[in-house]
């Protein structure tokens, strides 16, 4: 299909562009970026989108959303999710393996991936288990799942207590080239369901410490000098974990880090009174942590701002704060919240989508294949991945309006009063229209 996109902003945070332009499509890739009016006159496009006071980015890119597919159906499908993702602006994402079954073997992967390219709303990226059944014992066939299509290893949320095991995960890994996707958390230190600090303690909540993350990511690091292994970490939630990672990156180590939007937003003050939206892995910290964390997103010492998309259905949140599921849905909240950060940090539109673009690109690297030379970008004859939104219009999230089948945010207006900047009006995915956004919500 032919599309036409005109009378947009065209905003590119790889190559520096931020100009008036019009984009046109054809067989999914971008075969022109020109200057505003000056698309030819020969191209007859099957459909136009108008992106008149709207900004037009390359999708977005999300390096951690659970789409609960299979075997947790009852709390999102795939559909659903993929819908939310294109309503969020997001065309590649990036999927944790703690699926039932488990994504430990190639079959699962190749299941999931073309459910996935049928719907043709998103393009997905599973991380293969690093050890079968994530029982953190035996290492998993690394080469045939990323022949199936893996893009990395990962535990999920499930620590490798053995440190030989973890050892031996990072060997077999340098060896071939994966990366190792790790969220630092020591599986003893970490067993509690609200950060270790005041609130935790009035609320008689078990406490999560910051050395739970800081003795892992010790660990982690001694492990990656002794095997030259690369890592990449996952929802850092603490100034001293930022800290940590600075110097590791300043040392030379091979090592990535992401945020998620709930960290980079909220703190434990925010649980009230045992308030189970705010039931997340990892949990909220203090102020002070928020604040490292945007500085270091900021400063680059963190790559990437990600959704932690987790939808968990009613039955499962609507408990005791400390019996509820820890999960909240994203998808359709990235964009937004990465604009309100950057807003707030007083940064240049390109800085903060880059969180979003080519900053999460980046850390995927060559396990994006063909399409690493052109995915996150807006470039002639790359990938027609294409975010359009209105960086004006502001919004309130409404659970009950969210594409996502699961319905709970700690974002909800009615707790939060927040209103959000930025609303998506297309996505466009390989070059057809994932998302299109009602005339209601123009």
């Amino acid at each position: 299909m032919k599309i036409l996109i005109t009378n947009g902003r065209v905003v590119d945070p790889a190559s520096g562009r931020d100009e008036p332009a019009d984009v046109t499509i054809a067989a999914g890739r971008i075969t022109g970026i020109y200057a505003a009016g000056r698309a030819p006159a020969d191209f007859d496009p099957a459909r136009t989108i108008d992106a008149a006071g709207c900004i037009v980015a390359p999708g977005l890119v999300d390096l951690a959303a659970r789409l609960r597919e299979p075997g947790h159906e009852h709390e999102g499908m795939l559909e659903s999710e993929l819908n939310a993702a294109a309503a969020g602006g997001v065309t590649s994402l990036v999927c944790p393996p703690d699926t039932d079954p488990t994504l430990d073997e190639p079959g699962l992967v190749d299941m999931l991936k073309f459910r996935a390219r049928k719907l043709s709303l998103c393009r997905l990226f599973p991380l293969g288990a690093l050890t079968r059944g994530l029982q953190g014992e035996v290492l998993t066939e690394m080469a045939e799942l990323t022949e199936s299509g893996c893009v990395g290893f990962s535990q999920a949320e499930v620590p490798i207590r053995d440190t030989l095991v973890l050892s031996r995960a990072l060997q077999y890994a340098a060896t071939y080239g994966y990366t190792v996707w790790l969220r630092p958390q020591d599986g003893w230190l970490g067993q509690g369901v609200a950060a270790s600090g005041a609130v935790a303690t009035r609320l008689g909540l078990s406490g999560v410490p910051v050395a739970a993350e800081t003795v892992a990511l010790h660990t982690i690091f001694e492990l990656m000098r002794s095997t030259g292994a690369r890592v990449h970490l996952c929802r850092l939630s603490s100034a001293a974990g930022v800290e940590l990672v600075r110097r590791a990156k300043a040392e030379g180590l091979k090592v990535t880090a992401d945020v998620s939007i709930n960290s980079l937003h909220l703190t434990d003050v925010d649980i009230g009174y045992f308030n189970s939206a705010m039931r997340l892995n990892p949990p909220l910290r203090q102020a002070a942590d928020r604040d490292a964390l945007r500085a270091g997103l900021a400063d680059g010492t963190l790559d990437a701002l990600v959704s932690d998309h987790n939808p968990v259905d009613a039955d499962a949140k609507t408990l005791p704060f400390g019996e509820a599921e820890p999960g909240a849905t994203g998808l359709e909240l990235l964009l937004s919240l990465a604009l309100k950060w950057g807003a707030e940090a007083g940064l240049p539109l390109a800085a903060a989508l880059a969180r979003v673009t080519s900053g999460p690109v980046a850390v995927l690297g060559d396990a994006l294949g063909s399409l690493v030379s052109s995915a996150g970008r807006l470039v002639e004859g790359g990938v027609a991945d294409v975010c359009v939104f209105d960086p004006d219009a502001t919004w309130s999230v409404q659970p009950g309006e969210l594409a996502s089948q699961g319905k709970h945010t700690p974002f909800d207006f009615s707790s939060t009063g927040m209103a959000l900047p930025g609303r998506v009006r297309a996505t466009v995915v390989a070059g057809t229209v994932a998302y299109q956004a009602r005339a209601s919500q123009a």
